[in-house]
């Protein structure tokens, strides 16, 4: 399959683009529906996408259903709390918010003084793009770091999914994802269901939903797990650092979300950290090796 012939860090591109491509268009279909509602719309619509597409209740017989129940429930919070986030706060600070946690992963995986120097220039990039408003917007803030623990748990849960023990199918970890979003629209149906329902009464409403399901719980986490698949977990959490320079970028172009001097720079200390970051080539994850 040619898609999977891909570099993992093409993956990864198209996914840092798509995660908050998604959420700034549901940020404009707040004024219509309500935020849960909208978060609903995202991952119903997802779960349908991949119910067609994938088929993955074919899996329900393997014995690993609790992960895929874990990963369901995982993803339905951490889709809700990331638009109850940014309901209140901007895109790129939400974003930062959300990587804080991933830093410690990839600092679980630091082998060399390149990498450390890479970490710390991550680190730096995302302490000047969380521009702190505590005072505020406390509640907003909950809300960013409750979604940046989730997203933790979203990369590990979703990481031991990513490849099958025998590397014989590289879509298989995509079975796998679909039959977690289908756990996480049944989670996310009772408390989405009820203030989704005025989408129902307005087609264009409806359509904007579904396109933000596939912006954002489509696309990013299909190329989430081609990159997982092929990359050592400390080096895709480390990669995470993009994210807060891409809710800058998009934040800026969709919602007029102007970056100051502080996200600017910001956002090259997080470029400059990608690129100083550098992984020997026998660390790349192969399918035999990954479990």
């Amino acid at each position: 399959m040619r898609l999977t012939r891909l570099p993992p860090t093409t993956y990864f591109l198209t996914s840092a683009v798509f995660h908050y491509l998604g959420p700034s268009l549901a940020v404009l279909l707040f004024a219509r529906v309500d935020v849960l509602g909208v978060a609903w719309l995202r991952i119903a619509s997802a779960a349908v996408v991949f119910a067609v597409w994938r088929r993955p209740w074919r899996l329900l017989s393997g014995g690993s259903w609790r992960l895929f129940v874990a990963l369901g429930l995982v993803l339905a919070a951490m889709n809700s709390l990331f638009y109850l986030a940014v309901d209140r706060l901007p895109l790129s600070t939400v974003g930062a918010v959300e990587f804080v946690g991933t830093l410690v992963l990839a600092a679980l995986g630091v082998r060399t003084r390149r990498n450390v120097l890479a970490l710390l220039l991550a680190v730096a990039g995302v302490a000047l793009l969380t521009q702190v408003r505590l005072v505020a917007e406390p509640l907003g803030f909950v809300f960013a770091f409750a979604n940046g623990a989730g997203f933790v748990l979203y990369v590990v849960l979703a990481d031991r999914i990513a490849s099958p023990a025998d590397g014989s199918d590289p879509m298989a970890g995509i079975d796998r994802l679909g039959l977690a979003m289908l756990v996480a629209a049944v989670a996310a149906t009772s408390f989405g269901l009820l203030p989704a329902l005025p989408a129902f009464t307005h087609p264009l409403w409806l359509l904007w939903g579904i396109g933000v399901g596939l912006c954002s719980s489509v696309v990013p986490y299909v190329t989430d797990q081609l990159a997982m698949a092929r990359l050592p977990r400390a080096t895709f959490a480390l990669m995470l650092s993009l994210l807060p320079a891409a809710a800058t970028a998009i934040g800026f172009v969709v919602l007029g979300q102007v970056p100051t001097g502080r996200d600017l720079a910001g956002i090259a200390l997080v470029v400059v950290g990608l690129v100083v970051h550098r992984e020997a080539q026998s660390s790349e994850r192969s399918p035999q090796s990954s479990g």
